[in-house]
Order: C-alpha cells, then structure tokens, then sequence
C-alpha cells in the first residue's frame, strides 16, 4: 500500500465518523513532510452548529501550529471548497490528495494552477460516501456547499 492509500484512509476514517455524529461525511488529515499526520478531522458544521469547521479546517486545526507548512500534504475525501482551497494557499501547504471530485468539484484546479500538486485518487469509498449522503440529505447537503 502506498502513503497516498494509508493517508486516505485516515481521512475517510474521520468522514465515517462524521457521519456517525449525523454530520457531513468529509474527512481529512494534514500529513507533515516525513509522512506523519499531524492532525485529523472532520467536518463538523452539523454537530456544531459551526459554519467554518470543514473537514480540512478541522484537520488543520487539530494539527496546531507549524513553522511551515512548506512539504505538507492535506488528505480530503472530497474536491476542497474554496473556503479550503483558500487555506492551503494562504499557508502554502504543498500537495491535496483528493478522495473524489465527482460530486463536488471544488477549488482544486486553481490550486494546480498557483502550483500546488494534486493528486485526484477518485476512491470509490469517498464516492459512495457522498452519494449516499447526497441522496439521503439533499437539503443538508445544499446548505453545506452554499445552495
């Protein structure tokens, strides 16, 4: 199995704990320059009533405070939002690894475009993941992305 695989893995561990919570089912993790993750969460918008914990934020924040984050890797299960997009670029973490883009379709081709490496893994987990949710939550679901 490739670190890739492992640090997915992490990150949809945390969206199937979201999920138990009657949350959103996103996970993530950041994954510091020698491989070990640094910090793990997932999104909590429903159980806290908190609009900004993203699964990525969530992550990030659990990470607690780096020099840099130059080498750093976040590991979503889900295309980030631009909300995300905008943390990865104003901290300059370096790769997204990303479980699926098929439901969603976030800010991750801007983040290439300003040079950060991504990695699209189209995990068949993430997307049942989603799709379920998706189709068991519509109206969660679209207050979540802003609909």
């Amino acid at each position: 199995m490739s670190p890739t695989a492992d640090w997915l893995d992490v990150a949809v561990a945390e969206a199937r704990q979201g999920l138990a919570e009657g949350g959103i089912p996103i996970g993530a993790a950041l994954i510091g320059p020698d491989g070990a993750v640094l910090g793990r969460g997932h999104n909590r918008r429903v159980q806290d009533g908190d609009p900004s914990t993203h699964g990525e934020t969530a992550a990030f924040r659990n990470a607690g405070r780096q020099r840099t984050y130059r080498g750093t890797t976040m590991v979503t299960t889900l295309s980030p939002c631009w909300y995300c997009s905008g943390l990865v670029r104003q901290f300059g973490i370096s790769r997204v690894v990303i479980g699926e883009a098929r439901t969603f379709v976030g800010g991750h081709d801007w983040l290439a475009e300003h040079g950060v490496e991504i990695v699209l893994v189209d995990d068949p987990r993430c997307v049942t993941l989603m799709t379920d949710f998706i189709a068991a939550h519509p109206q969660l679901w679209n207050e979540d992305i802003g609909e």
